[in-house]
């Protein structure tokens, strides 16, 4: 709701409490990388198949939100996804095929549409993976009400309810609409980094390995029929929360002279493409979801090994 905070510099602070510093101490930082998690849960899992392909794992949502662990969910999804494809890549279709030549279907043509595999999507509504995903559907949704409500519930939900309430907590706002006016906050002042415990963006950013080709479209573009957002809405009203909530420094404002020398300068939004960690934040968060994240040239993004 606050969009003057900062995750980045949330972790980074957090980094210095005595309790977690002193399992740093001494360490070396070798690795960086960032993702939005998608913790939408058992209420946000899409349709799982299309003809010629199938979402699995965290790009189908299949995180467990209260244990922040998808791992699991997402190795028998593509099991389940695996044993659906095979079945029907070798089902016997000697009857499908007598259908077609009475009906005088071109059955070559046929044969080489896309096929999808529905019984993934069938299995993966009646295996555990559902089931572990139903019993905590409501444990985020309870904060809503609060901190103490919200541990209160989320602890009775997964321990003692198992997901057997007959009430839903319904969302009914996206995470950009959540964004409260920077008037009703003060702008955090976050301590700089000591380059020991705590680093600062491009430094870490380094550490990612990032790389796109420097002659490429951008993937990071402003949807035409909100061009001026950031300059209405986002910077005015939100005082521009791009430039905070990316964890690679991909956004930051710059202000213009106004061609009206009676008004103030205005702020236009820059974007470096090219430091993008994929996270995806912007393409949730962005007021307005101004920002459409799209697909990069292959081979570009972060160099993840050890993450």
């Amino acid at each position: 709701e606050n969009p003057y905070l900062s995750p980045y510099r949330e972790f980074q602070r957090w980094k210095h409490h005595p309790a977690v510093m002193k399992h740093l101490e001494g360490g070396e930082c070798i690795s960086y990388g960032a993702r939005a998690l998608n913790e939408g849960g058992y209420h946000a899992i899409p349709e799982l198949t299309f003809p010629g392909g199938a979402l699995l794992g965290c790009s189908a949502g299949f995180l467990n939100s209260v244990k922040i662990k998808g791992s699991h969910t997402a190795i028998k999804s593509g099991m389940t996804a695996g044993e659906a494809v095979f079945e029907l890549l070798t089902k016997d279709d000697q009857a499908e095929k007598s259908v077609y030549n009475m009906e005088m279907i071109d059955y070559e043509e046929e044969l080489h549409a896309p096929m999808q595999a529905t019984k993934y999507q069938e299995d993966m509504n009646t295996n555990w993976v559902s089931q572990e995903l139903k019993e905590v559907r409501n444990c985020h949704g309870a904060f809503h009400y609060g901190l103490i409500p919200g541990l209160a519930y989320a602890a009775a939900s997964a321990w003692l309810l198992k997901g057997k309430e007959s009430w839903t907590f319904h969302n009914t706002k996206s995470d950009a609409e959540k964004t409260k006016p920077a008037s009703e906050f003060k702008e955090i002042e976050y301590p700089k980094p000591d380059g020991v415990i705590s680093f600062d963006i491009l430094t870490n950013l380094a550490r990612g390995g990032v790389n796109h080709e420097g002659d490429q479209p951008p993937h990071l573009r402003v949807k035409k029929e909100l061009a001026d957002t950031a300059s209405a809405v986002s910077m005015p009203v939100y005082a521009g929360p791009e430039a905070r909530f990316c964890p690679a420094g991909v956004y930051e404002y710059a202000e213009e002279e106004s061609a009206d020398a009676e008004k103030a300068p205005c702020s236009s939004l820059i974007i470096n493409a090219q430091n993008c960690l994929h996270c995806k934040t912007c393409d949730i968060k962005a007021p307005k979801n101004h920002i459409k994240w799209t697909v990069p040239e292959g081979g570009g993004g972060p160099a993840y090994t050890v993450l």
